[in-house]
Protein backbone atom coordinates (compact mmCIF):
# COMPACT_ATOMS: atom_id res chain seq x y z
CA UNK A 1 0.00 0.00 0.00
CA UNK A 2 2.65 2.26 0.74
CA UNK A 3 4.40 1.79 -2.91
CA UNK A 4 0.36 2.11 -4.10
CA UNK A 5 0.63 5.54 -2.13
CA UNK A 6 4.07 7.10 -3.43
CA UNK A 7 2.56 6.21 -6.79
CA UNK A 8 -0.24 8.17 -6.56
CA UNK A 9 1.63 10.85 -5.15
CA UNK A 10 3.07 11.47 -8.50
CA UNK A 11 0.60 9.93 -10.81
CA UNK A 12 -2.73 11.82 -9.25
CA UNK A 13 -2.62 13.79 -5.84
CA UNK A 14 -5.87 13.63 -4.98
CA UNK A 15 -5.86 10.01 -5.58
CA UNK A 16 -3.47 9.96 -3.06
CA UNK A 17 -5.29 11.68 -0.44
CA UNK A 18 -8.49 9.48 -1.16
CA UNK A 19 -6.40 6.83 -0.52
CA UNK A 20 -5.01 8.06 2.31
CA UNK A 21 -8.01 9.13 3.92
CA UNK A 22 -9.48 5.24 3.62
CA UNK A 23 -6.13 4.25 5.33
CA UNK A 24 -6.51 6.32 8.09
CA UNK A 25 -10.13 5.47 8.05
CA UNK A 26 -9.09 1.33 8.18
CA UNK A 27 -6.63 2.65 11.53
CA UNK A 28 -9.31 3.93 13.47
CA UNK A 29 -12.31 1.02 12.25
CA UNK A 30 -9.72 -1.34 12.94
CA UNK A 31 -8.74 -0.53 15.95
CA UNK A 32 -12.26 0.39 17.50
CA UNK A 33 -13.33 -2.96 16.01
CA UNK A 34 -10.44 -4.91 17.71
CA UNK A 35 -11.12 -3.79 21.12
CA UNK A 36 -15.20 -4.66 20.24
CA UNK A 37 -14.78 -7.37 19.46
CA UNK A 38 -12.13 -9.11 21.78
CA UNK A 39 -14.29 -7.67 24.84
CA UNK A 40 -18.03 -8.94 23.43
CA UNK A 41 -17.21 -11.10 20.51
CA UNK A 42 -19.32 -8.70 18.32
CA UNK A 43 -18.81 -6.55 15.11
CA UNK A 44 -21.16 -3.80 15.72
CA UNK A 45 -23.36 -2.73 12.23
CA UNK A 46 -23.07 0.59 13.70
CA UNK A 47 -19.45 0.38 12.93
CA UNK A 48 -19.58 -1.98 9.71
CA UNK A 49 -22.11 -0.56 7.83
CA UNK A 50 -20.79 3.03 7.56
CA UNK A 51 -17.34 1.64 6.47
CA UNK A 52 -19.06 -0.06 3.34
CA UNK A 53 -19.79 3.60 2.32
CA UNK A 54 -16.67 5.75 3.27
CA UNK A 55 -14.32 3.01 1.94
CA UNK A 56 -16.87 2.42 -1.45
CA UNK A 57 -16.60 5.81 -2.00
CA UNK A 58 -13.25 6.86 -1.44
CA UNK A 59 -11.15 3.84 -3.00
CA UNK A 60 -12.93 3.31 -6.29
CA UNK A 61 -13.11 7.33 -6.77
CA UNK A 62 -9.21 6.99 -6.18
CA UNK A 63 -9.13 3.92 -8.89
CA UNK A 64 -10.63 5.95 -11.41
CA UNK A 65 -8.68 9.47 -10.92
CA UNK A 66 -5.30 7.21 -11.93
CA UNK A 67 -4.75 8.37 -15.43
CA UNK A 68 -4.45 5.85 -17.74
CA UNK A 69 -2.18 5.43 -21.17
CA UNK A 70 -3.13 5.95 -24.53
CA UNK A 71 -5.59 2.98 -24.39
CA UNK A 72 -7.86 3.66 -21.33
CA UNK A 73 -11.01 0.72 -22.68
CA UNK A 74 -8.30 -2.03 -23.09
CA UNK A 75 -6.23 -1.06 -20.16
CA UNK A 76 -10.19 -0.95 -18.36
CA UNK A 77 -11.08 -4.64 -19.93
CA UNK A 78 -8.30 -6.33 -18.38
CA UNK A 79 -8.23 -4.70 -15.13
CA UNK A 80 -11.65 -5.98 -14.22
CA UNK A 81 -11.08 -9.16 -15.96
CA UNK A 82 -7.27 -9.67 -14.57
CA UNK A 83 -7.80 -7.70 -11.27
CA UNK A 84 -5.24 -5.11 -11.81
CA UNK A 85 -4.82 -2.94 -9.07
CA UNK A 86 -7.76 -0.07 -7.92
CA UNK A 87 -10.30 -1.53 -10.35
CA UNK A 88 -11.23 -5.10 -8.83
CA UNK A 89 -12.65 -3.20 -5.52
CA UNK A 90 -16.20 -4.43 -5.93
CA UNK A 91 -15.24 -7.95 -7.12
CA UNK A 92 -13.04 -8.08 -4.17
CA UNK A 93 -15.38 -7.31 -1.49
CA UNK A 94 -17.96 -9.60 -3.28
CA UNK A 95 -15.43 -12.32 -3.56
CA UNK A 96 -14.67 -12.36 0.27
CA UNK A 97 -17.96 -11.77 1.55
CA UNK A 98 -19.38 -14.51 -0.78
CA UNK A 99 -16.31 -16.78 0.81
CA UNK A 100 -17.04 -15.79 4.34
CA UNK A 101 -21.06 -16.40 3.52
CA UNK A 102 -20.12 -20.40 2.75
CA UNK A 103 -17.96 -20.65 5.56
CA UNK A 104 -20.82 -19.20 7.75
CA UNK A 105 -23.34 -21.45 5.67
CA UNK A 106 -20.82 -24.49 6.55
CA UNK A 107 -20.81 -24.10 10.21
CA UNK A 108 -22.23 -21.84 12.00
CA UNK A 109 -21.13 -21.85 15.02
CA UNK A 110 -17.12 -21.28 13.79
CA UNK A 111 -18.30 -17.84 12.07
CA UNK A 112 -20.20 -15.25 13.23
CA UNK A 113 -22.38 -12.64 10.46
CA UNK A 114 -20.21 -10.04 11.99
CA UNK A 115 -17.19 -11.33 10.53
CA UNK A 116 -19.01 -12.31 7.21
CA UNK A 117 -20.08 -8.08 7.09
CA UNK A 118 -16.41 -7.54 8.00
CA UNK A 119 -15.05 -9.34 5.34
CA UNK A 120 -16.95 -7.10 2.33
CA UNK A 121 -15.17 -4.16 3.69
CA UNK A 122 -11.89 -5.57 4.01
CA UNK A 123 -12.71 -6.97 0.59
CA UNK A 124 -12.50 -3.71 -0.55
CA UNK A 125 -9.52 -2.58 0.65
CA UNK A 126 -7.91 -5.13 -0.55
CA UNK A 127 -9.49 -5.58 -3.89
CA UNK A 128 -8.29 -2.08 -4.22
CA UNK A 129 -4.57 -3.45 -4.70
CA UNK A 130 -5.47 -6.72 -6.64
CA UNK A 131 -6.30 -10.39 -6.78
CA UNK A 132 -3.04 -11.70 -4.99
CA UNK A 133 -3.78 -8.86 -1.74
CA UNK A 134 -7.26 -10.75 -1.43
CA UNK A 135 -6.11 -14.16 -1.24
CA UNK A 136 -3.13 -12.90 0.35
CA UNK A 137 -4.72 -11.02 3.11
CA UNK A 138 -7.62 -14.02 3.80
CA UNK A 139 -4.71 -16.94 3.94
CA UNK A 140 -2.79 -14.01 6.75
CA UNK A 141 -5.98 -14.28 8.90
CA UNK A 142 -6.97 -17.93 8.97
CA UNK A 143 -3.18 -18.24 9.62
CA UNK A 144 -2.91 -15.84 12.39
CA UNK A 145 -6.12 -16.95 13.80
CA UNK A 146 -4.86 -21.06 13.43
CA UNK A 147 -1.83 -19.35 15.70
CA UNK A 148 -3.97 -17.79 18.03
CA UNK A 149 -5.63 -20.93 18.70
CA UNK A 150 -3.06 -23.03 19.10
CA UNK A 151 -1.29 -21.16 21.56
CA UNK A 152 -4.39 -21.43 23.45
CA UNK A 153 -5.03 -25.31 23.42
CA UNK A 154 -1.09 -25.66 24.19
CA UNK A 155 -1.02 -23.25 27.43
CA UNK A 156 -3.79 -25.50 28.13
CA UNK A 157 -6.39 -21.58 28.33
CA UNK A 158 -8.90 -23.34 26.04
CA UNK A 159 -10.22 -26.11 24.31
CA UNK A 160 -11.32 -27.12 20.23
CA UNK A 161 -14.89 -25.97 22.18
CA UNK A 162 -13.48 -22.05 22.83
CA UNK A 163 -14.86 -19.20 20.79
CA UNK A 164 -12.03 -16.34 19.76
CA UNK A 165 -12.70 -13.43 18.10
CA UNK A 166 -11.83 -13.75 14.29
CA UNK A 167 -12.51 -10.06 13.97
CA UNK A 168 -8.89 -9.03 14.89
CA UNK A 169 -7.47 -11.39 13.01
CA UNK A 170 -9.52 -10.53 9.67
CA UNK A 171 -7.93 -7.36 10.27
CA UNK A 172 -4.48 -8.12 10.78
CA UNK A 173 -4.58 -10.34 8.13
CA UNK A 174 -5.77 -7.53 5.68
CA UNK A 175 -3.12 -5.02 6.97
CA UNK A 176 -0.22 -7.39 6.99
CA UNK A 177 -1.15 -7.64 3.37
CA UNK A 178 -1.79 -4.15 3.04
CA UNK A 179 1.66 -3.69 4.32
CA UNK A 180 4.03 -6.28 2.99
CA UNK A 181 3.03 -7.30 -0.13
CA UNK A 182 3.92 -5.21 -3.11
CA UNK A 183 1.14 -3.35 -5.62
Amino acid sequence: MIRRLSDLWTDSPLGFWLVMASCLYFVVMAGRLTVMDVRSHLLPNRIVFPSYAVVGVLLPAAAVLVPFGDSAMEETAAAVLFGVPGLAVPAGSAVLWLFYFVLRLIHPPGMGFGDVKLAGVLGLYLGYLGWGHVFAGTFAAFLLGGLWSLGILITRRGTLRSAIPFGPFMLAGAAAAMLVLPT
